[in-house]
């Protein structure tokens, strides 16, 4: 596992722009996980559910939702960064998200990230950081992924 890297508040974490984080540990996609999030959204696609069905589709298997796999991030972030010294931290939002290759289930998956910019604000500060997920044995993202969140002191 990654050393979790701990800011001292938001100077620390201005400081750090430019560095890069990680990987995380390894964590397995299981079909259970698939299908709960499935449940969650609403999104049954035969891809993600029907595991005799997806053998003979185009990935061979089921693969995961790529917002599942985005979703991951806020288990991922804390495997990586810390920013004590403050009163909270919230998602804002995404610049830009891509899922560059399917993630089949029983797939492991890890993230690593680089922080790009800290700016004020009026609440606080937002941070961006660009997120790489990557998957075992897979050569390509399986998702990249521009996140922000604001930080208030």
């Amino acid at each position: 596992m990654a050393e979790v890297k701990v800011f001292n508040g938001i100077d620390d974490l201005k400081a750090s722009v430019g560095q890069s984080y990680g990987p995380t540990d390894w964590f397995e996609v299981s079909q259970d996980r698939v299908n709960a999030f499935a449940d969650a959204t609403e999104d049954h696609q035969w891809i993600h559910v029907d595991v005799e069905k997806a053998k003979s589709g185009p990935f061979g298997a089921t693969i995961a939702h790529g917002f599942l796999t985005l979703s991951l991030i806020p288990m991922f972030g804390p495997q990586l960064t810390r920013v004590d010294n403050v009163k909270m931290g919230v998602n804002y939002g995404c610049d830009k998200v891509r899922f560059p290759h399917p993630v089949p289930v029983g797939s492991k998956l890890r993230a690593s990230a680089k922080l790009l910019d800290v700016t004020d604000i009026a609440m606080g500060s937002r941070a961006t950081w660009e997120w790489t997920i990557e998957a075992e044995g897979i050569d390509k993202p399986v998702c990249v992924a521009s996140m922000l969140s604001v930080i208030v002191a």
